[in-house]
């Protein structure tokens, strides 16, 4: 004996538009749920990125650092924030993929410091 069991509805447009328009907005919710880990992955870079850039204007306002030291400390920062942007471009920042932003971001902050007491503000 078979168990009784609801009479199947036929699908009409209308069942067939409101189910495609549920699994669209899903979707979408998924997407953005998605990007938006990525970016929250990446907003401790953003801000070290910030203080950095912070140090190296500071440092150039004082005359700690040079015109041309400041250049070349700005464009090490685009590096990393180049990195940055390829590493979320994905969706998904790995552990590799952050290891080596903080690797950079580790080597730039010397940089900076190395710059600004090494007496060569010309």
């Amino acid at each position: 004996m078979l168990p009784n069991r609801a009479p199947i509805e036929p699908l009409t447009l209308e069942t067939i538009v409101n189910r495609a328009v549920r699994a669209l907005v899903s979707l979408a919710a998924c997407v953005a749920a998605f990007s938006l880990a990525a970016e929250t992955q990446t907003s401790v870079v953003d801000a070290r990125q910030d203080r950095q850039a912070s140090r190296i204007a500071k440092a150039q306002a004082t005359g700690q650092l040079s015109n041309q030291e400041a250049a070349r400390l700005n464009a090490g920062q685009s590096k990393v924030s180049g990195m940055k942007t390829d590493a979320v471009a994905d969706g998904k920042v790995t552990r590799a993929e952050r290891a080596a932003i903080q690797k950079a971001q580790n080597k730039q902050s010397r940089r900076i410091k190395k710059q600004k007491y090494d007496g060569n503000n010309e």
